[in-house]
């Protein structure tokens, strides 16, 4: 599973990455995580507001930090 945060450094992208890591480890999800925070590239996925998170190149969030239960059914769904 490939796993991308799209974020330029803003607190909520951090906080993002952190709850994304630390859901991926609780749960042995076997999952590369990638913080991406060039701006050309954030843009190609199509999204205006970060932080955003990415599961297998599709954008499941935008703009808001989800909450751990939804970010962990997204995962669920991508296996």
């Amino acid at each position: 599973m490939n796993i991308k945060i799209l974020g330029t450094g803003c607190a909520k992208c951090v906080n993002l990455e952190k709850k994304v890591r630390e859901i991926v480890n609780i749960n042995k999800i076997d999952a590369t995580i990638e913080k991406i925070t060039d701006l050309q590239e954030i843009m190609k996925f199509g999204i205006m507001m970060t932080p955003g998170l990415v599961v297998n190149d599709k954008v499941v969030s935008y703009g808001s930090i989800p909450k751990d239960n939804q970010i962990l059914q997204w995962l669920g769904e991508a296996k």
